[in-house]
């Protein structure tokens, strides 16, 4: 039976636990898209790199989320591919917020290793990576 274009496969990276990931990369583009947008137009002299980083943190979320919900092989390895960058520039943003908090007069989503957000910019990619590696090998 063919699948309608646009619909993943059945068990496929959007599929099961995927729609968790699904709704919560879906919540943070939005949520890091809006903070971004108005710090960058309101008060980008404030901390540009902070806000830059957020509107690219957002970036990043919106190409996962989009990668999830297409599904098929190529989407999963962009995912994976995100989702790697995405840990690194949290790795990398969390450390560096701790050891040179000047740097950052304001926080990104990815300070302090994603504090303001309970942690889940750090968790996020972990669990995406597991779950594409995971659907990987069951697919």
């Amino acid at each position: 039976m063919a699948e309608e274009r646009g619909t993943p496969p059945e068990g496929g990276i959007g599929r099961g636990p995927g729609r968790l990931l699904v709704t919560l990369y879906g919540i943070f583009t939005v949520g890091a898209a809006s903070r971004s947008a108005v710090q960058l137009s309101t008060r980008f002299h404030e901390a540009p790199l902070a806000y830059l980083l957020s509107a690219l943190a957002a970036l990043v979320y919106a190409f996962i989320t989009v990668a999830l919900v297409r599904g098929g092989e190529g989407a999963r390895k962009a995912a994976l591919v995100c989702c790697s960058g995405e840990l690194l520039g949290v790795l990398t943003v969390g450390t560096w917020t701790l050891v040179e908090p000047s740097a950052f007069p304001d926080a990104t989503v990815w300070s302090d290793y994603g504090m303001g957000y309970l942690f889940l910019p750090v968790v996020l990619p972990v669990v995406g990576l597991l779950w594409l590696s995971r659907s990987r090998r069951e697919g």
